[in-house]
């Protein structure tokens, strides 16, 4: 390869684009193996980011800052206090007639599971650099992790069907609606006690260009068509 097809490469993509994967209808409940497999390790690895953030103890995603809040405030584990937010999350999706699928639910259990199981196996590394490291393996986690459960095409995790509902029926840029709901997020959980810090900033920055960065891998080796 060239210089020109590397940053071909590396050109972040602006969609979701159709694998070999992706499942043909979104709201299925009986996946192909492939599409699953897609679905379930995507889960695994953005739960095994997130679990990296926390194991560092630089900060964390806005998410789990609220988690952590909740788990400061009532003992629950970070894992189950993340489900407990997902199925909170979840029940908002009535009122905004969002329709959850496979990858929902999958979403809300996997997600919580790997980060209750990952944690307590990656041990705090003692070196600051280490930790920095740590920070930027957790980013690439996430957002590979991302490329393959959203390419599996089988719904929207609890968070994001709740920005595309508050965008439909606010009409406001969606861009805005997900900073909203990220600082309200964000604020909520400081205030219960929830750690933020660089690896809260390292997210808020590198997460979007990580998950861009592996759809485009995904389009490059796995597709050619967007949904």
């Amino acid at each position: 390869m060239n210089l020109a097809d590397w940053r071909r490469l590396l050109r972040p993509a602006h969609s979701v684009p159709r694998t070999l994967w992706s499942a043909d209808a979104p709201l299925t409940f009986k996946p192909r193996g492939s599409t699953a497999a897609a679905l379930f390790a995507g889960l695994w690895l953005f739960g095994t980011g997130e679990a990296m953030f926390i194991a560092a103890g630089l900060g964390v995603s806005p998410w789990t800052v609220l988690a952590q809040g909740i788990s400061v405030q009532s003992g629950l584990s970070v894992g189950f206090a993340t489900f407990v937010v997902s199925v909170l999350v979840l029940l908002l999706w009535i009122p905004l007639r969002e329709l959850p699928g496979f990858g929902t639910l999958s979403n809300a259990v996997v997600i919580a599971v790997a980060i209750d199981t990952m944690t307590p196996l990656l041990i705090l590394p003692e070196d600051s650099v280490m930790r920095y490291f740590q920070l930027i393996v957790g980013v690439i986690l996430i957002g590979v992790g991302s490329g393959l459960y959203l390419t599996a095409n089988l719904g929207p995790g609890p968070r994001d069907g709740l920005m595309t509902g508050l965008q439909r029926i606010t009409g406001k840029p969606i861009g805005w609606v997900r900073a909203g709901l990220e600082v309200t997020v964000l604020c909520c959980g400081w205030l219960l006690g929830g750690t933020v810090g660089l690896g809260t900033v390292v997210f808020a920055i590198g997460v979007g260009y990580a998950v861009a960065l592996s759809l485009s891998l995904v389009k490059r080796f796995g597709s050619s068509a967007s949904f």
